[in-house]
Parts: structure tokens; C-alpha cells; sequence
């Protein structure tokens, strides 16, 4: 057996109706930061916060019948990435100040996490969480 991490990050891939308002958005409202956006026209961008990065795409494609929906246009309580984060309350207090679209404040889940949900402009729910047994 290894001791070799062979996982080391996932990065969800958002299809987004506007790839530069989203940078913006995701750079403005949730603190994440991005370097450059790649395509001719742009139309990709990664936008990186700590250890979390979320690919942003614009589909370019004229025959696309439009953008995917988020998980909760088919699950109403889902969300479409979990982030794990060492104070969720701070985080929480951040975001509602940068004028984040909380969907529910910090509270205490059943399964040991302490978490909230905040909606992006494109519709995508980033739930943010706290390993209430983690020391």
C-alpha cells in the first residue's frame, strides 16, 4: 500500500452566459481572483481562491440550446459544489458584506457539518462547510 496522495483537487467546470461578468462576479462578490481568460473570442477563464479553483466556460457554439442548468432546476435541495472551509461563520459574515446572495445562513447539519449556501449570478449554489469533528 502507498502513501502517495493520488487525489489532489477537484475544480467544478460551470457553463455561464457571460464568462466576463461571471469572473467578475466570482472575483468581486466571492473574493476569488483569475489571471487571464483563454479563447478567440475569450470564453474560458479559471478563477482560483486558497486551495479552491472553479472553471468558468461560455459555450461558443451558436447551435447550443442554451446553457445547462444548475443542479437545483432538477433537484430543488442540491447544490453544485461543496467547499470545505476552516471558519465557516467568517466566511459567511464576508460574503454577506461583499453583497453575496446567501441562500441560508450558518447552521448546524446532521451529518457533523456546520454550513451555508450562497447562489452565484448564473444560478450555480455553492454550499460552504465546516467539519464540526475535525479539530
Amino acid at each position: 500500500m502507498t502513501t502517495d496522495r493520488q487525489l489532489l483537487a477537484i475544480n467544478p467546470y460551470f457553463l455561464v452566459e457571460d464568462v466576463h461578468r461571471s469572473a467578475e462576479y466570482y472575483r468581486d462578490v466571492l473574493g476569488f481572483s483569475f489571471d487571464q481568460f483563454w479563447g478567440d473570442p475569450p470564453a474560458f477563464v479559471m478563477v482560483r481562491r486558497d486551495g479552491v479553483q472553479i472553471m468558468l466556460r461560455e459555450p461558443a457554439d451558436e447551435r447550443r440550446p442554451g446553457v445547462a442548468r444548475p443542479n437545483k432546476g432538477v433537484l430543488r435541495h442540491s447544490f453544485d459544489a461543496y467547499v470545505y472551509v476552516r471558519d465557516v461563520d467568517r466566511l459567511h459574515d464576508e460574503l454577506r458584506a461583499r453583497g453575496a446572495r446567501i441562500l441560508y445562513p450558518p447552521c448546524d447539519q446532521p451529518h457533523d457539518c456546520r454550513e451555508f449556501e450562497v447562489e452565484d449570478l448564473n444560478g450555480y449554489v455553492l454550499c460552504f462547510g465546516q467539519d464540526l469533528l475535525a479539530p
